[in-house]
Order: C-alpha cells, then sequence, then structure tokens
C-alpha cells in the first residue's frame, strides 16, 4: 500500500508509525554526545580551556537557536521537495558528527574547529529535526499523535542509550584511541541515519503537503505570535528544558569529580534512558487518560523528588545515584513525549507547522545555550575538571535544575488551560 492511500485511512498502520518514529534514534545518537561528551572532550583530552569551551558552545547554540524559526519557514515553504533537502541535511550532520571527533592537535586549531563543526553539526541537525517533528504533527489521523510521538520518543531514547554507553566507554579508555573510537561510531551512525532516512521517506505516513499558500517568513511569525494557548506553552517549556540542560551539560563533570567514579558514567547514562524508555509507554497510557497536560506535570514533580538529593552525594554514593538515575530518568519520559502533542493540539488545521515547531526547538535550544555558560560560572567559582567538585558543582548540577523545574511547573499550572484530551488510540494493520 502506498503512502498517498494510508493518507486516507483514518488512522495509520502501526508499522507506518514505527517506520516514521525510527529517525529518533539516529538523531539522539547525534545529539547526546555533542551536548554531553564534547565538553569534556576538549577540555580534558585536547587540552581547550574549560571556560573558552564554555563561551564556544555558548556561543555555537545561540547560533543554533536563532536559525530555528526561519529553518521551520523555510521547511513550510518546501511543501513537497522535503525528500532532497532532508537527504542532504542528513549527509552534513554525518560528516560534521565525524569531523567533531577528529580536531587538530594544537589548542588554536582545535577551538576553531570546534566551532565551525559545531555549526555545521547543528545546522544540519535542525533541518532535519525540525521537518521530522512537523511532519509528526500533521498525521492523517489526530488520534496517531500520542502513539506517533511514542514511537518517535522510545527511539529516541534506544539512540540515547547508545549514546550515553558507547560513546562513555570510548571516553574512559587510553586518550590515543578516543579519535579512533569516535570514529568508528560515527560511522555506525551515519550507517542508521540512512537507514532511518529511507524509511521515514518510503514507508511512513506521506509528508504532509500544505493546501494554502507559503506566507513571508514574518506573516507567518505573526500568526504563530498571535497564537495565544502556544505563547503560553513557551515560558513552561523553556524552564523546564533549562532544568534539564543544565545536569546534561555537567553530568560527566559530576560523575568523575564529585563521585569520583568516571568508569560508572556509561552505566550511570545507560540507567537514566533506559528508565526513561520503559517509562515511556506508561506515560503514553497514563495521558489517554487523564489528559496530556496533568501528565507532563506529573512527570515534573517526580523530577523534582527525585533530583533534588543529587546534590548532597559526594565520593563513592554510587548506589544512591544510581536511584537518581532510575527515577529521573522515569520522568524524562514525560519530558520528552508530552510538548510536541500538546503544541500538534495547539496548531490550527489550516496553519503549517514547521514555524510553530522552529519556535519551540529555539526555546530549547536556546537553554542549551544558556546551559554552556555554567562552566565558566563553574571556573569563576574555583571548580577545575579533575578536582574535587565541592559545593559549587553539587548546586549548579542538582540545586539549580530543581529550581527551574518547579518555576516551570508554577507556570505551566497557571499558563494553559486545564485539559488537552487525546483520542484513544487503535491501530489497524
Amino acid at each position: 500500500m502506498s503512502s498517498s492511500s494510508c493518507s486516507k485511512r483514518p488512522d495509520a498502520a502501526a508499522w507506518r508509525l514505527a517506520a516514521y518514529g525510527l529517525l529518533g534514534m539516529p538523531l539522539a545518537m547525534a545529539a547526546l554526545p555533542v551536548y554531553v561528551q564534547v565538553a569534556s572532550y576538549y577540555s580534558a583530552v585536547r587540552g581547550v580551556g574549560l571556560a573558552q569551551v564554555g563561551w564556544i558552545l555558548f556561543a555555537a547554540r545561540l547560533f543554533d537557536t536563532l536559525q530555528d524559526p526561519l529553518l521551520g519557514h523555510v521547511i513550510d515553504r518546501l511543501r513537497g521537495g522535503m525528500t532532497r533537502w532532508m537527504a542532504l541535511s542528513g549527509l552534513l550532520l554525518a560528516l560534521a558528527f565525524a569531523g567533531l571527533w577528529q580536531p587538530p592537535t594544537t589548542v588554536l586549531a582545535a577551538s576553531w574547529w570546534l566551532a565551525a563543526m559545531l555549526a555545521l553539526a547543528y545546522g544540519a541537525h535542525s533541518m532535519v529535526n525540525i521537518a521530522y517533528l512537523a511532519w509528526g504533527a500533521r498525521l492523517p489521523s489526530g488520534a496517531a499523535l500520542l502513539p506517533a510521538a511514542a514511537w518517535r520518543e522510545g527511539a529516541g531514547l534506544a539512540g540515547m542509550v547508545l549514546a550515553s554507553v558507547i560513546p562513555a566507554a570510548v571516553m574512559s579508555g587510553p586518550a590515543a584511541g578516543i579519535a579512533t573510537g569516535m570514529g568508528l561510531y560515527s560511522l555506525a551512525f551515519a550507517a542508521l541515519l540512512l537507514l532511518a532516512l529511507l524509511a521515514l521517506l518510503t514507508l511512513a505516513p506521506a509528508w504532509p503537503v500544505a493546501q494554502q499558500p507559503a506566507q513571508h517568513w514574518r506573516a507567518a511569525l505573526r500568526r504563530v505570535a498571535a497564537n495565544r494557548s502556544f505563547r503560553r506553552l513557551l515560558a513552561p517549556y523553556f524552564l523546564n528544558a533549562c532544568s534539564v540542560s543544565l545536569p546534561a551539560t555537567l553530568a560527566l563533570f559530576f560523575i568523575s569529580d564529585q563521585l569520583r567514579s568516571a568508569p560508572l558514567a556509561g552505566a550511570f547514562l545507560g540507567c537514566y534512558f533506559v528508565a526513561a524508555a520503559c517509562a515511556l509507554p506508561l506515560w503514553t497510557a497514563l495521558a489517554r487518560r487523564i489528559g496530556v497536560l496533568s501528565c507532563w506535570r506529573l512527570g515534573m514533580g517526580l523530577a523534582i523528588a527525585s533530583f533534588a538529593g543529587a546534590a548532597l552525594l559526594g565520593q563513592g554514593d554510587v548506589l544512591p545515584y544510581f536511584a537518581v538515575c532510575l527515577a529521573a530518568g522515569a520522568a524524562l519520559g514525560a519530558d520528552l513525549a508530552m510538548p510536541p502533542v500538546l503544541l500538534a493540539g495547539m496548531i490550527p488545521a489550516d496553519e503549517p507547522a514547521g514555524a510553530y515547531y522552529g519556535v519551540l526547538t529555539l526555546a530549547g535550544k536556546l537553554a542549551l545555550a544558556l546551559s554552556g555558560l555554567a562552566l565558566p560560572l563553574l571556573a569563576m567559582l574555583g571548580y577545575r575538571p579533575g578536582m574535587p567538585g565541592g559545593l559549587a558543582l553539587a548546586l549548579v548540577y542538582a540545586a539549580l535544575p530543581c529550581t527551574l523545574k518547579l518555576l516551570a511547573m508554577a507556570t505551566l499550572w497557571r499558563g494553559l488551560p486545564s485539559t488537552f484530551p487525546v483520542a484513544p488510540y487503535r491501530s489497524s494493520p
């Protein structure tokens, strides 16, 4: 059966939603090492100063943030031309990701190389990811939104597990073998990315071609800004993204210098993402019963309850930190799946979705950009990689994210309608 015929049916077949969701795996495999391992690799292995790495991350992420609304508008205008552009963006992403782990030997050249590779990788990743989210928001059946998000985020969590275990194992080995190990990881990532793009473009429900004429980018952004429900979503989404991105940026430093358990970094991260993957079907089922918004609130509460104690941990507290990873990882499933589904329900049927997801990813990436400033902040407070973390690292890694999560819950509670019901979904073969 063709994709076009599938679009006429009330529900997309489950295997077509699985074909749609597969791309989440390679996108996560690329994103996590860039956000988690790059800072440690360039500062501890390549000798680039911690503050300098932090400023490069901030600048690259800020550039990535500002381009997202424009990319979203470009995607809306492409209509039927997405196959070519997603293929080109995927190729650029594979090349830039591989290049990140093969920097020049001198510190100055490595710094410029890091900035250039990050700009290329971020741009290509954003083009693919925004188109991917917009594709999912316009699936043939509204009842398919939640299961499609579950397939996408489940595949993404599987990719995160791979990206947390394999690069961490490579990074914990001899410094001379890191470039080779990450080169092999990059080849595996490129192969999986090619497979996932082929599945998306040939087997998934068809790309939703816009029926309305494409607007000028200013007009498109004005329509997005006029959407009151969407404006109310941005503040809690941004604060929550900040609460997630800070620990992601500092996780390896906390594990290595606060817990003194660097060899267990892959196990900690893998535990976190496996817990998220296992909890995702439970969050999806719960969202069908109590609504997406209430489900997201519960996830935030679980994250705060589980992560607050991390600030009290110190050298050798391995088992308590595994418990933190399990509970916080379970809460992550709600953070990943619920906001895109909420947004899909806010977009009018006659408006293209790309501009909305461009702005939403802008908010998330602005949070990531700001989290990069935690490294210069810690440097100012006297923290140095390889030295005991102390109170400063514990507070910035754990206490500050919990505070931001509380603020996100407060704005989410007051700013949005009380319910966003999602219709029950049953797949048909």
